[in-house]
């Protein structure tokens, strides 16, 4: 496994004739959790997006895994998880995974080692559309993983979640990298920035910071994350 599971150079992404993401570099450790945090509007899903290859950029270089950023070879390799739900409503669970197991090309012993995975089991043949939100988020992230991803690419998959299934979800995301998963999870909720081993702190398209949760309550003098964040935007012009 390479160093680094994603390797960006000055990426630019235009929209709209708008910058939405400007001048960007970053690398993501590999086997590693790297929260993406920033308000909303700030440009988290356009780079997560460009990650994936689901983004046209302007400009600049992006690779994942060793390879372009898109490849076609890198389908099996990376899971991406939208913040709406990536799921059928109006099938169960075994029938969502199953179809989407056949578009990955996996078979029914991978389809229930996921379901357990993710602690559905019990959940197995009831309709999406009967589960809480918690519960359709865990069908989303297991069809993700169905095709055992080595990057793992999560758009505020907390995001609507009581406090007790944030944290449910956090331990499953535990437990991946502590498998040897790299997972790039995005979030504006600053108190699941204690969750990650790495942080990319962005703010109106610009990275301000990269650096673990420890490094950035050093920097600041804060121990809450979320204050030390706005500190870290004061220090920078409030831009």
């Amino acid at each position: 496994m390479p160093e680094f599971a994603v390797e960006i150079e000055d990426l630019e992404v235009v929209r709209g004739g708008n910058p939405v993401i400007r001048s960007m570099s970053l690398e993501v450790g590999a086997g590693t959790i790297t929260g993406l945090l920033g308000p909303s509007g700030c440009g988290k899903t356009t780079l997560m997006r460009s990650i994936v290859g689901a983004q046209i950029v302007a400009g600049g270089r992006i690779r994942v895994l060793g390879r372009a950023a898109g490849s076609q070879d890198l389908r099996s390799t990376v899971g991406y998880v939208t913040q709406a739900p990536s799921v059928y409503g109006d099938l169960t669970v075994r029938e969502n995974l199953e179809y989407f197991g056949r578009v990955v090309g996996v078979g029914d012993d991978r389809v229930s080692e996921t379901v357990s995975l993710v602690g559905l089991e019990d959940h197995f043949d009831r309709l999406v559309s009967s589960l809480s939100g918690g519960e359709t988020a865990r069908v989303s992230l297991a069809s993700a993983l169905l095709n055992r991803p080595r990057l793992l690419v999560l758009d505020e998959p907390t995001v609507g979640l009581d406090p007790v299934l944030r944290a449910e979800l956090w331990r499953d995301f535990r437990e991946l990298a502590d498998g040897g998963v790299t997972l790039l999870v995005s979030s504006h909720v600053m108190d699941e920035a204690g969750e990650c081993d790495d942080l990319l702190l962005m703010r109106e398209g610009r990275l301000l910071r990269h650096c673990a949760p420890d490094a950035l309550r050093r920097e600041t003098g804060e121990e809450d994350l979320g204050r030390a964040f706005l500190e870290v935007i004061e220090r920078t012009g409030g831009s």
